[in-house]
């Protein structure tokens, strides 16, 4: 430089100004690179580790699958479940890209272009967002700590930065966007789009169309405000703006965005409710049995995203659930055209101060120190509620906590449990006819009712093993028991006064003398010998070893009955029914495999012959009107089930391919029908196993239809045709001479 340009620059009094702007624009840039180093190395606040990064932690719904693979419910805290990049649909990775990073297959997580477009906004005043997708996804996955000064928000947003560098790093964008699909929330309780999609369009994300992908991406601006649920109008306007993003990216065309845009919103929304949906009893008695798994083994039911895999298939469960709300309502018409004008409780007032005690108003309002008698007062004052109705479905009433209490005691209760007795997996659990109104299940081992007559045939088993043939033919009188005070109790019906019958006939027609007999004169050991057999088949409750055992005096649930029937139509052996197959991981890696536990626990002959035997029953006994009314297709047999005071009506029903056990009574004993018409077995519990079985059979591919039980393959020694067992036993009853 000539010296005289120099002295001329030099003197130039701009010169001092531009030479400060240079050095603290250096000493800026410096320090930004500083600043980002310092941050990179964790001085201001760790930043994600990259084990964090390569498996970022989010909170997982833990998702129950069906038989066929079809979704029964979750588990959560927070309702999502992630989605592979396959499952989402081209709409909404065009939408997200032209509605928020239109750059974003071009940079590596922050783009320069946009960030000093940005920059130059909000330095004249107007408010401009600049995070890329990959900024929001670092957001989303670490969440940003309350901002105490402009440091943090600063030091924050570089962090964002960083981390985000760090994710385009680690991942392709392919990644990256199924990542930020699966973390953004949507409102309803809906986290990822997987949970989104299904919550408000009823479908998987895969087959979203343009203009409900528009929908969604739209929302993220801000859930509340673009909600299509809350503010429809301004979902309208923000799916229309994103229309009109696509329309300018060239994801859509000019016409079909117009066409888009004059469409109305259409929704399915359904937001996910535990009270709702198919199996709900099963999915509660499932997720007690997980929580105590998931603490023994190191997992968390809500957050881990884990994969549970049942038995249960929804096609007979749909049909199984359908069945009973049908016919409990029939029965609930019934129990009130009865009780007209009186109260079933009759003189057991207790029964509804137990109730009142029982409930959860009364309990707060004792931690709360009300007296007895301010709680007596607030319970006979009329309040607003909604209220279980059969007809109107859910009623708002005004009615005091006690008539409440009154009104819910009138309803039966109802369980059912279906199960494959070869495989012991568990095809249709409902434990009761409406979860949201009567949490009890019915149908699961805590859940145990007097059996009644559905456990003689255990007391007929054993005397078949002992050799006796179901044409023997026994005295029917009253049998009295010496060892045990002298107890001679009498047949439940006098209809049956013959002098003598055969078990055919004692079992088909449920006759108390034919089973006391057998059970006091056939059955070595007697009471015993009762209670072991129940073990071998399963049975876990409590059994007293007493000679009343045989008409059925234990509680039992339906869970084990109906494991224990199973034995007979699975030739003599116990199979431990199953509902729970296995578990997988997030990943996918099975982390728990059920393995069927089974049990010899009567010969093939005595099981066959046991079928043969209930067979009856469902053609000239007490559930007769299987075949002459229900036409039920192939091999049936069954046994009902009568409690004292008609409290409990059971039936329990075997096909060779499937087993089902019913049980209807109400939450008190004390409330029941008052007579055997309107309150047995056959009345009660036989017409829904016989209208649930109408469904199965009729349902091509279910079940499969066997005509006869399969004999065993060795000889049977019980001679079954009564004809032929008569001429024996006169034969053997000759004197020597006379033979032959």
């Amino acid at each position: 430089m000539k010296s005289g340009v120099k002295e001329l620059l030099f003197k130039n009094p701009y010169w001092k100004w531009v030479k400060w702007i240079w050095i603290f624009s250096f000493l800026g840039a410096l320090l930004f690179v500083g600043l980002i180093a310092a941050i990179g190395k964790g001085w201001f606040g760790e930043l994600p580790p990259i084990e964090e990064l390569e498996n970022p932690k989010t909170y997982l719904a833990s998702e129950i699958y069906a038989e066929d693979g079809s979704q029964l419910g979750k588990y959560y805290l927070q309702n999502r479940s992630n989605a592979n990049f396959e499952d989402l649909s081209p709409n909404l990775i065009n939408a997200l890209v032209s509605t928020e990073d239109i750059r974003f297959y071009d940079h590596a997580g922050i783009d320069n272009n946009r960030l000093f477009t940005i920059i130059a906004y909000n330095l004249i005043g107007k408010r401009q967002g600049g995070s890329t997708i990959t900024q929001q996804l670092a957001k989303n996955l670490f969440p940003r700590k309350r901002f105490k000064s402009l440091k943090d928000k600063v030091v924050t947003k570089l962090q964002e930065w960083i981390t985000a560098i760090r994710i385009e790093q680690r991942y392709t964008k392919e990644e990256i966007l199924t990542m930020y699909f699966n973390t953004v929330e949507f409102g309803g309780n809906s986290f990822g789009i997987r949970s989104a999609s299904k919550t408000f369009f009823g479908k998987s994300p895969k087959t979203l169309t343009a203009s409900e992908a528009a929908l969604l991406v739209g929302m993220l601006k801000a859930i509340t405000r673009f909600n299509p649920v809350l503010n429809p109008a301004n979902a309208l306007s923000r799916r229309n703006t994103v229309l009109n993003q696509m329309a300018k990216n060239d994801a859509i065309t000019e016409a079909e965005c117009a066409k888009l845009k004059a469409q109305p919103i259409e929704l399915n929304y359904q937001e996910e409710d535990h009270n709702e949906g198919l199996a709900t009893y099963f999915r509660e008695t499932l997720r007690i049995e997980l929580l105590e798994w998931c603490e023994e083994n190191g997992y968390n039911l809500y957050k881990d995203g884990l994969k549970i895999y049942t038995t249960i298939n929804p096609t007979m469960q749909k049909q199984a659930e359908e069945v009973v709300a049908e016919q409990m309502k029939d029965q609930q018409k019934k129990f009130y055209a009865h009780w007209k004008g009186r109260e079933p409780w009759g003189k057991f007032k207790e029964l509804i101060t137990l109730g009142m005690k029982r409930s959860d108003r009364y309990r707060i309002l004792k931690q709360l120190g009300r007296s007895e008698a301010e709680i007596t007062k607030e319970f006979n004052t009329p309040v607003k509620m909604k209220v279980f109705s059969y007809n109107r479905g859910d009623i708002d009433t005004i009615m005091s906590p006690l008539d409440s209490i009154k009104y819910y005691k009138y309803f039966a209760q109802c369980g059912l449990m279906s199960m494959d007795p070869v495989s012991g997996r568990i095809k249709a659990w409902v434990g009761g006819h409406n979860y949201k109104y009567f949490k009890y299940d019915h149908v699961n081992t805590t859940a145990k009712r007097q059996v009644g007559s559905t456990f003689k045939p255990l007391v007929y088993t054993l005397a078949i093993d002992n050799g006796y043939s179901p044409c023997t033919v026994v005295p029917n009188k009253p049998v009295v028991f010496e060892d045990y005070n002298d107890w001679a109790p009498q047949n439940s019906d006098e209809k049956y006064t013959t002098p003598d019958m055969d078990l055919y006939h004692g079992l088909q027609h449920s006759v108390n003398n034919i089973v006391l007999y057998l059970m006091k004169n056939c059955v070595p050991g007697g009471p015993k010998t009762v209670v072991e057999l129940a073990r071998k088949l399963g049975i876990t409750s409590k059994l007293e070893p007493y000679p009343s055992i045989a008409l059925g005096t234990s509680d039992v649930s339906i869970y084990e009955m109906v494991g224990a029937f199973s034995a007979f139509a699975n030739k003599g052996v116990w199979i431990k029914p199953v509902y729970l197959l296995r578990i997988q991981d997030k990943n996918g890696n099975t982390i728990f495999e059920n393995v069927p536990q089974t049990q010899e626990a009567l010969s093939e002959q005595t099981a066959y012959v046991m079928c043969k035997m209930m067979e009856r029953v469902t053609t000239h006994g007490t559930a007769a009107k299987i075949k002459y009314m229900y036409q039920i297709p192939g091999a049936v047999g069954g046994k009902t089930g009568t409690t004292q005071n008609y409290s409990d009506g059971w039936f329990i029903g075997i096909t060779p391919t499937l087993v089902t056990g019913c049980w209807v009574g109400w939450e008190d004993r004390a409330i029941h029908f008052r007579t055997m018409d309107l309150g047995s077995g056959s009345a009660m519990a036989m017409p829904i196993w016989a209208n649930y079985m109408k469904k199965v059979v009729a349902t091509p591919g279910l079940i499969n239809i066997v005509n006869q039980w399969e004999a065993p393959q060795s000889p049977i020694t019980i001679e079954m045709d009564c004809a032929k067992y008569k001429e024996e036993q006169t034969q053997k009853a000759k004197p020597d001479f006379m033979e032959e």
